[in-house]
């Protein structure tokens, strides 16, 4: 007996559809990331490229011909690079440490506690946001000249120690915490603090290592105010290193996209290691056993 299968010539048709359909969005998406990818492939491409390949050649050669260390030996035993690194490794610690700190204790009673003129402490901390850095640069600059915090790690956190954006994130954060686990807390006697601590801080990690990210990118990155509270090359970071490479060298763009690579390792380290705390988590894990 031979049995013969008809197929839908519609439904073949509707798949069909689906498919292209689905290859039409994946392959924009994947046009998307290369494009912007790219530069960071021509950076990465050209500190492995020897003095012998055109850096400047259209179409460019994402590839080097010749892949050399030659151009990270350079930079690293000329410039004081590790320096350089341990200087923005304090600075970023430091920066997230405390604004995690601080953005939890002012997030906290403004999500949880219900006192007068809560609302309005609020929108006041967040209008903070449209406040370009530029405005508040100069009278910054002169409080710290007059703390006596120039060239000092603590001068160039001082900007960064709290952020409306932080207690916005973290404040959305404290409210979708249950309050079933507030109120088991108090019934067990749980202090204010140990509340803060013990229950809310777990319950909200997905927060706090989100706002770690941010921060650290920031820090780790940021190149105008430590231009402008830094004038000792011994506590330079890394923006600043990579900068005086331009002077050193003459603009030999090899060594400064080497320099430029070591300086955005640690920052893409940061990224994988902890992006895989950033989904979501239940908020019933804050309740410690």
């Amino acid at each position: 007996m031979i049995i013969s299968k008809t197929t839908n010539p519609k439904r073949q048709n509707i798949n069909q559809k689906l498919w292209w359909k689905g290859v039409g969005i994946y392959g924009t998406l994947l046009a998307i990331a290369l494009l912007m990818l790219f530069p960071l492939l021509w950076l990465i491409g050209t500190a492995f490229k020897d003095k012998s390949e055109n850096i400047f050649q259209f179409p460019p050669q994402l590839i080097p011909s010749h892949p050399t260390f030659e151009n990270f030996v350079t930079v690293w035993q000329n410039n004081p690079f590790a320096t350089y690194l341990i200087n923005s490794t304090i600075v970023a610690v430091l920066t997230v440490g405390l604004n995690l700190l601080f953005c939890a204790l002012a997030a906290y009673p403004l999500a949880r506690l219900d006192f007068r003129g809560r609302e309005v402490i609020f929108a006041a901390v967040v209008s903070t946001i449209m406040i370009p850095f530029q405005i508040v640069m100069i009278p910054l600059y002169i409080l710290t000249v007059q703390m006596g915090l120039r060239n000092t790690y603590l001068g160039v956190i001082l900007p960064s120690l709290a952020s409306a954006f932080g207690i916005f994130l973290l404040r959305q954060a404290f409210q979708q915490v249950p309050k079933e686990l507030e109120e088991a807390a108090r019934m067990d006697g749980c202090s204010e603090v140990g509340l803060w601590w013990h229950i809310m801080i777990p319950a909200i990690r997905p927060a706090l290592v989100t706002l770690a990210i941010f921060v650290f990118i920031g820090s780790w990155s940021d190149f105008l105010w430590p231009l402008i509270v830094l004038d000792r090359p011994e506590y330079y970071t890394l923006p600043l290193g990579v900068a005086t490479l331009e002077g050193a060298f003459s603009l030999d763009w090899r060594l400064i996209a080497a320099g430029s690579v070591i300086s955005i390792a640690p920052v893409l380290l940061v990224f994988l290691l902890l992006q895989q705390y950033i989904v979501p988590t239940d908020a019933g894990s804050g309740v410690k056993g």
